[in-house]
C-alpha cells in the first residue's frame, strides 16, 4: 500500500484527525469512484475480452467464462419463458456450485431479485422465508426435496426446479455420485408437473433466443440474503447493486498482488455475504480462478491443495484448526500462497500465532490476515493488511468506510483507546431488511452528522493509528463454525414442548466449532428427564432449526441461575461451562 508523502501527510493530519486509517490508502485508492453498473454489467465490464480464462473450477470441471456467460445468458432467457420479470424475487437454495451461480447473475440480468437461502434450513424456516417473500420460483437442491416437499404446497411457489450437486461433475464423478449417493435421493412422481429438473429448465432458454437485459440502476434491490439481525427472528438483507459491486471494489484493493488466472479456494457458502460477496463476485471480476467446494471435505480439500496449489483461501477459524489438524498437509508446499484471510468470528493471538507457525513451517511467505464484518453490510467492512496487521485486530475500515465506536446507550461517540459499540457507514450498508422498517430502524440510525450508520452489536475500540479491534458481543448471539446461531430462536423452539417449563440456551466451548449451542432445560411438574425427552426435543429442533442450530447437549436441572433482576442469568451458566472445558482440557 503507498503512502502518501510527509508534508501531504502532515496537512491532511491536520484536516482529518479523525480518519487516521487513510494514512494506509494512497491518495488514488482513497480516491475510489464507485460504479453505477448492475453486478451482471459490471462483471462483464471487469472479464472484458478475456473469455478463454478459467472462471470456474468444479471438480477439476473448468469453465471458462465463455461458457459461464453462455449458461448466465441461457438461464436468464429460461427464467423470462417462464414469466419472470424485473423486481420478481427468485428463491436459491443451493449449495456451492456452478447452476448457483449462473442463476444468481442471470436473475440480475434480467432485473429480478435473487432470493438465497441455506439450503441447510429447516422445513419451517424455508417456509417462513417463501411466505415472506412471496417468492414462485425456487431453485432446490435434490437432496432437499424430501424434507422439503411437504411445505412447499402451503406457500405460493409455482415451480420448483431441483438440481443435483453432480449436474457439473466431471463424467465420471457425475457416474460415481450417482450410485453412491444420488440413487438414494427422493425424487417427486414423474407427472408432478410443480417441479423440474435442471436440464430441462434450461431448454427452455436454449429454445427461447430473445435477449432481454434490464437496465438496473446502482440502488435497485438486486439480492436477498438472510439473518437473525439483532434479536434473533429470521430477516432478509436488503442489498442492492451497488451495495454488491461495492465488497467488490473495496476487496480488490485489499488483494492488491492478486492477478488474473490465479487461484482462490470457495469453501465459504453463497448464501452468506462473506461467500457470496467475496468469494465470488470478487474473484471473478478479477479472472481469478475460483475452485468451489459444495461441502466441506477434509480429503479433496488437501487433494486441491496438493494439485491447484491456490493463491487464496478465505475461511473461519474452525476451517484453520482443520487444516492443521490434517495430518494429511504436512507435506503440502504453501509457498505460493498469497493471501489467507480469516473472518465470520474471532480469531485470537493465541490462534493466530499457532496458524502462522504453520504456514511459515509449510513455505508460506505471508501471515494470516483477518476481515471483520457482518451481512447487514454484504460481508467484511474492515481489514488488515501488512502495517495494519496488529496481532488480536481486526484491521482498518476498507476504503470507503467510516468507523465511530460509540457509547450503546447514548451514541455518543467514543474517544481512541475506548470501547464501545462499533458502528460502520460505507456504501457496503444494506438497504434495510426485508418488510421490517421496525427492526431497520434498530440498527441503522442517523447520527449526528446526518449520516446513517450501522450499528453492529459488537464491541470494541480503534487505537489512534486508526486499527479496529473487537473485545465483545453485545448482543447474545453464539458463532459455530462461523455461523451465527441466536439462543432466543432455540429458546423459542424448545418451550413449544409441553413438557418444558423453562429453557436457557449458551454457547460452550467446542475443540474445533470453537462453540456449539447447548440447551439447559426446567421440566414442568410431574415431568421426568428420559432420554426419550431428549430425543423429542432433539426432533423438534430437527424440524424447525438449521442444523448447525440444534443443540449438541441437552442438560435436565431443577432450577436455573437468575440474576438480580429476576432474569436467568445465562453468564453464570456460561462461565460453569467454561470452567468445565478447562478442567476437561487439563487433565
Amino acid at each position: 500500500m503507498g503512502k502518501i508523502s510527509d508534508f501531504f501527510y502532515r496537512l491532511w493530519k491536520k484536516k482529518s484527525p479523525d480518519k487516521p486509517w487513510l494514512e494506509y490508502y494512497s491518495r488514488e485508492e482513497r480516491s475510489i469512484r464507485f460504479t453505477e453498473q448492475s453486478i451482471y454489467d459490471y462483471l462483464v465490464d471487469q472479464v472484458g475480452n478475456d473469455l478463454d480464462y478459467i472462471a470456474l473450477n468444479y471438480f477439476e470441471n473448468r469453465i471458462s467464462y465463455n461458457d459461464f456467460f453462455k449458461a448466465v445468458n441461457t438461464c436468464a432467457r429460461a427464467l423470462r419463458e417462464f414469466g419472470v420479470k424485473e423486481k420478481d424475487i427468485v428463491t436459491i437454495c443451493l449449495p456451492n456450485m456452478p447452476e448457483a451461480i449462473y442463476i444468481f447473475y442471470a436473475c440480475n440480468k434480467i432485473g429480478a431479485v435473487a432470493d438465497i437461502i441455506h439450503p441447510l434450513s429447516s422445513p419451517e424456516q424455508l417456509k417462513f422465508y417463501l411466505h415472506e417473500s412471496k417468492s414462485r420460483y425456487l431453485f432446490l437442491v435434490d437432496f432437499n426435496y424430501e424434507k422439503m416437499k411437504d411445505i412447499i404446497p402451503e406457500t405460493l411457489v409455482y415451480k420448483t426446479i431441483l438440481i443435483s450437486p453432480n449436474e457439473s461433475m466431471p463424467l465420471g464423478l457425475h457416474i460415481g455420485y450417482t450410485l453412491t449417493r444420488g440413487l438414494r435421493v427422493k425424487k417427486p412422481h414423474w407427472d408432478d408437473t410443480s417441479y423440474m429438473s435442471f436440464k430441462k429448465f434450461m431448454h427452455y432458454g436454449t429454445s427461447n433466443l430473445r435477449e432481454y437485459h434490464a437496465k438496473m440502476k446502482r440502488n435497485d434491490l438486486a439480492l436477498i440474503l438472510h439473518s437473525g439481525g439483532t434479536t434473533g427472528t429470521p430477516k432478509g438483507i436488503m442489498i442492492s447493486n451497488s451495495n454488491f459491486n461495492a465488497i467488490a471494489q473495496q476487496s480488490a484493493v485489499n488483494v492488491i498482488d492478486v492477478r488474473p488466472k490465479d487461484k482462490i479456494v470457495t469453501v465459504l457458502p453463497i448464501f452468506h455475504g462473506f461467500g457470496l460477496g467475496i468469494c465470488i463476485h470478487t474473484p471473478l471480476c478479477l479472472k481469478v480462478e475460483t475452485i468451489l467446494m459444495p461441502e466441506y471435505d477434509a480429503n479433496r480439500f488437501y487433494k486441491i491443495w496438493k494439485n491447484d496449489r491456490p493463491h487464496v483461501i478465505l475461511g473461519v477459524p474452525t476451517l484453520w484448526e482443520g487444516m492443521m489438524s490434517n495430518k494429511k498437509f504436512d507435506d503440502v508446499d504453501l509457498s505460493q500462497l498469497k493471501y489467507i484471510i480469516s473472518g465470520g468470528d474471532y480469531l485470537s493471538v493465541q490462534a493466530e500465532t499457532r496458524i502462522n507457525n504453520f504456514l511459515h513451517k509449510h513455505g508460506a511467505k505471508v501471515n494470516i490476515t483477518k476481515g471483520y464484518g457482518m451481512t447487514e453490510s454484504v460481508a467484511a467492512t474492515a481489514y488488515t493488511f501488512p502495517g495494519t496487521n496488529e496481532p488480536g485486530s481486526i484491521g482498518i475500515p476498507m476504503v470507503g468506510n467510516n468507523y465511530q465506536i460509540c457509547h450503546p446507550e447514548t451514541m455518543e461517540e467514543m474517544p481512541f483507546g475506548e470501547e464501545g459499540e462499533i458502528c460502520v457507514n460505507g456504501p457496503t450498508l444494506m438497504m434495510g431488511y426485508f418488510n421490517n422498517p421496525e427492526e431497520t430502524d434498530q440498527v441503522i440510525r442517523v447520527h449526528k452528522d446526518g449520516k446513517k450508520w450501522l450499528h453492529t452489536g459488537d464491541i470494541g475500540y480503534i487505537s489512534p493509528s486508526g486499527v479496529v479491534y473487537f473485545t465483545s458481543r453485545l448482543k447474545r448471539m453464539i458463532v459455530t463454525s462461523g455461523f451465527n446461531v441466536y439462543p432466543s430462536m432455540i429458546e423459542k423452539t424448545l418451550l413449544k414442548h409441553p413438557a418444558v417449563s423453562k429453557v436457557c440456551v449458551v454457547g460452550v466451548p467446542h475443540p474445533y466449532k470453537m462453540h456449539v449451542p447447548k440447551a439447559f432445560i426446567v421440566l414442568k411438574d410431574n415431568v421426568k428427564p428420559s432420554n426419550r425427552l431428549k430425543k423429542e426435543l432433539k426432533e423438534l429442533c430437527q424440524k424447525e432449526l438449521a442444523v448447525y442450530s440444534i443443540p449438541k447437549e441437552f442438560e435436565f436441572r431443577a432450577s436455573l441461575p437468575i440474576t438480580l433482576y429476576n432474569k436467568i442469568n445465562y453468564k453464570e451458566l456460561e462461565d460453569e461451562e467454561l470452567r468445565k472445558y478447562e478442567q476437561k482440557t487439563k487433565a
